[in-house]
């Protein structure tokens, strides 16, 4: 592990992450979610790529993916679930160092921190969700196969830990734990988006390369860079080392529309892109990095 680690005397807060692995089934109610058509439908490794670090992948709620009824006639993909742990044991860095769901717990504490002191009085906590199989969300029913995603419908973050093992597997990445920090520190950009109304603004727009649609999901890259160059004055993590820095660009990479087009379609179509090449993903990441800074994040003018 690197200087990223987490400090062994930060106190974790495990009430930001709600464990629902082995009671996440459809059928269960689901606080404030409206099930949505399509449910149970899995998806191949290019369509959950083509979806992946979306917004409302699943429809409805006013996000960006659109609904998994569109996707009934894909092949069904295989999901890959993670036992279930004690995420309300989760209280030290010490435990964040030596545990993957604790690990979680602090790199979500640590973004929410982060951002709370950067959206004073307007940042509002959003839970993650862990599951596995299937859940019930604000935005419809969602499996593993889709990969983790923000429901701007009920402000909550899913991720099924098994997607981890499955960036390494499957999508080429070297999937270190800040390859795991730079997905939820994505997810969470779409957090903010929501909260200061980026969300709502990308209407129809969500395919092409200079779409509304491609434009946000690389904000929320940057976004995830300008935690990332923040992370250790929230207080849990040491300073990010340049090992640390080359595993999430290297995630980065791997969910590049044109890594994953040329993979698995053979071709690249830029006229069907919805989150940016590997090299405009690394590209804002780092700019986010570099910077520090929100405000150097504005993807929405000029080029990109």
């Amino acid at each position: 592990m690197g200087d990223g680690d987490f400090r062994d005397d930060a106190k974790l807060d495990p009430s930001q992450v709600e464990d629902m692995r082995g009671r996440s089934g459809v059928g269960m109610p689901f606080p404030g979610g409206l099930a949505a058509g399509g449910g149970g439908v899995g998806v191949i490794v290019a369509i959950v790529l083509a979806l992946l670090f979306g917004t409302n992948v699943l429809g409805g709620g006013g996000g960006l993916g659109g609904g998994l009824g569109n996707l009934e006639e894909q092949i069904a993909g295989q999901g890959v679930n993670a036992p279930a742990g004690n995420v309300d044991a989760c209280k030290t860095g010490k435990q964040a160092n030596e545990n993957e769901d604790c690990r979680i717990v602090g790199y979500v504490n640590s973004i929410q921190k982060y951002w709370s002191s950067q959206l004073v009085g307007d940042y509002k906590l959003a839970k993650t969700y862990f599951f596995d199989g299937q859940i019930q969300t604000g935005c419809g029913v969602a499996t593993s196969d889709v990969g983790p995603f923000y429901c701007p419908a009920d402000k909550r973050v899913y991720v099924d830990l098994g997607f981890f093992d499955q960036l390494r597997s499957q999508f080429g990445a070297q999937g270190g734990p800040t390859a795991q920090a730079y997905v939820l520190a994505h997810e969470y950009g779409h957090h903010v988006q929501d909260l200061l109304g980026i969300l709502d603004k990308i209407g129809g727009d969500r395919k092409g390369p200079t779409s509304a649609a491609v434009r946000s999901e690389l904000q929320a890259d940057c976004f995830a860079g300008v935690w990332a160059a923040n992370a250790a004055e929230t207080g849990y993590l040491n300073p990010l080392s340049e090992a640390d820095i080359a595993d999430a660009l290297d995630a980065a990479a791997a969910v590049g529309d044109d890594r994953v087009q040329k993979e698995f379609q053979g071709h690249v179509n830029r006229e069907s892109w919805t989150h940016g090449s590997s090299a405009q993903r690394q590209q804002w990441f780092t700019t986010g990095y570099r910077t520090g800074r929100p405000d150097a994040c504005d993807t929405f003018s000029g080029s990109i």
